[in-house]
């Protein structure tokens, strides 16, 4: 099967998931689908005709590679439009404190809670469990070095898809952002759950999701 053939297969197997999808995952499905070899690089060059297909001004939508795999995501000049259908199905709420915390934990992980609450100066404990149960961070092990050997905490796969990025590595960086100010630290009646506005983010669908 020849590349012009391949890419329809694999254009629709990225379509049709509602996660992103590895290279590797594809060649495999696509192995079974079609009952035969299917060299990893053919994969590759189809994702890449793919992605240049989509990023003509044309589509509203775009492949992008996020996770560690790929998926089609609404370009940014149409996500208020994608918001006016889903409304808040996919909009994800944080509190002031919550934010500063995950803010924390993307910028300095992995990381501990004691070393987090001595950059805030307040209490992290209701924060962490906020964000481990959106699944916006996980925990990562012990550090073995400290006494007692806390639990040690990073962002998860699911605050990179939010992002669109695949690794934390990719993240803005602070000095880069003109507006950017240092994370302070929160008073303490500041700490607890808010309805606040935060961030908005973009999930796996190109929708909008907001973190307050």
């Amino acid at each position: 099967m020849d590349i012009e053939q391949l890419m329809p297969h694999v254009e629709a197997l990225i379509f049709a998931s509602e996660r992103p999808l590895t290279q590797i995952e594809m060649t495999e499905v696509l192995g079974q689908a079609l009952e035969t070899v299917i060299e990893g690089d053919r994969i590759a060059t189809c994702v890449e005709a793919i992605r240049e297909k989509y990023d003509a001004d044309y589509y509203p939508f775009q492949l992008k590679e996020i996770g560690g795999g790929f998926q089609f995501l609404t370009k940014k000049a149409f996500h208020k439009t994608v918001l006016q259908l889903n409304g808040d199905k996919h909009i994800k709420k944080l509190s002031t404190a919550a934010m500063e915390t995950l803010s924390i934990i993307a910028y300095k992980q992995p990381i501990t809670k004691s070393e987090i609450e001595y950059i805030r100066g307040v209490s992290a404990d209701y924060s962490i469990q906020k964000l481990l149960e959106k699944e916006l961070i996980v925990i990562a092990g012990r550090n073995e070095e400290m006494v007692g050997k806390p639990l040690i905490y990073n962002t998860s796969k699911s605050f990179m898809d939010y992002l669109g990025i695949n690794s934390p590595a990719q993240l803005p960086q602070l000095k880069d952002i003109t507006d950017a100010q240092i994370v302070m630290p929160t008073n303490a009646e500041d700490a607890a759950p808010a309805d606040t506005p935060g961030l908005i983010i973009v999930n796996q669908q190109g929708a909008l999701k907001q973190a307050s």
